[in-house]
């Protein structure tokens, strides 16, 4: 994300010191628009309050050969805001890490035609403050995260539960 941020014109020491959370959203909504495949998939960056990272993406350019959601754009979308989560607590812990995703399960529970809505959150057993930790004293970590898109009606649509690895750079 740095070099993104930096190709963007942003200094990429500010991005070192975007530790607050509207600072590290906005650097967030940067690379977002950068990266080629989420840009195509015409993701934004939504609420972000420290606990849940929202997303969305337009049915439009999402859409299956059946007029519903695609399938991996929803996987993409909701995998994408789990990444997002962290790198956003990495930003305001001051910490330096690459985010990977380990492994993650998806279920699609009714066929979406609306818009892609997701907001990802902490799994209810994890907490920030033992990966944060972790991450500090042995310079990687791995957290569970999950992940929904919500229908129009506030349903659930599809979820994804997400181990999400952080190994800290230099």
């Amino acid at each position: 994300m740095d070099a993104v941020l930096k190709n963007a014109g942003l200094k990429q020491a500010g991005l070192k010191q975007a530790t607050t959370r509207e600072s590290a959203l906005e650097a967030l909504r940067v690379y977002t628009r950068e990266l080629v495949p989420l840009a195509a998939m015409q993701v934004r960056v939504g609420e972000y309050d420290g606990v849940r990272l929202h997303m969305d993406a337009p049915l439009a350019v999402n859409m299956n050969d059946k007029g519903s959601a695609f399938g991996g754009s929803m996987t993409s979308l909701m995998t994408y805001a789990g990444w997002g989560l962290v790198t956003l607590q990495l930003h305001q812990a001051g910490l330096q890490a690459d985010v990977f995703v380990a492994d993650s399960a998806v279920r699609y529970r009714k066929p979406l035609y609306a818009d892609l809505r997701t907001e990802a959150e902490l799994a209810p057993e994890e907490s920030w403050a033992p990966f944060l930790n972790t991450l500090a004293q042995r310079g990687r970590a791995r957290i569970q995260l999950q992940a929904r898109i919500n229908g129009p009606e506030g349903e659930v649509m599809a979820d994804l539960s997400g181990r999400y690895v952080a190994i800290a750079k230099g």
